[in-house]
């Protein structure tokens, strides 16, 4: 994995490790809103939801468009695809562990019964 592939996960990772920006994100889920919308449902200002909103937009998971004076935004899930790529990768290595280990209990457990010989 390059570093620029790197860079985009460390922004979306950092992006939705906070709970404001997960909720922004499940709200776009839904449909697109303006920033006045997602602003009135939590309980921060107006100056800090635009700033969430913006480390959205810098890890590509929130696109804007203006109309007139309203911002409009989306959700851009495209990026999650990446990261759920590389979680995928340890998802299948630590399988692969747990089976290990799964298999070698259940080796241990058929030698250590009474009458079985070692």
């Amino acid at each position: 994995m390059g570093e620029y592939k790197t860079n985009q996960l460390d922004e979306l990772f950092a992006a939705v490790s906070d709970g404001t920006r997960r909720a922004i994100l499940a709200r776009l889920a839904q449909s697109d809103a303006r920033v006045t919308e997602l602003a009135s449902a939590f309980p921060i200002s107006l100056n800090s939801t635009s700033k969430h909103i913006r480390i959205l937009e810098r890890a590509g998971l929130v696109t804007r468009r203006v109309q007139g004076r309203e911002h409009v935004l989306s959700l851009n899930a495209a990026p999650m695809a990446e990261a759920a790529e590389w979680m995928a990768f340890y998802r299948r290595f630590w399988e692969g562990r747990l089976a290990a280990l799964e298999d070698f209990v259940l080796k241990k457990r058929s030698t250590d019964k009474p009458g079985s010989t070692q």
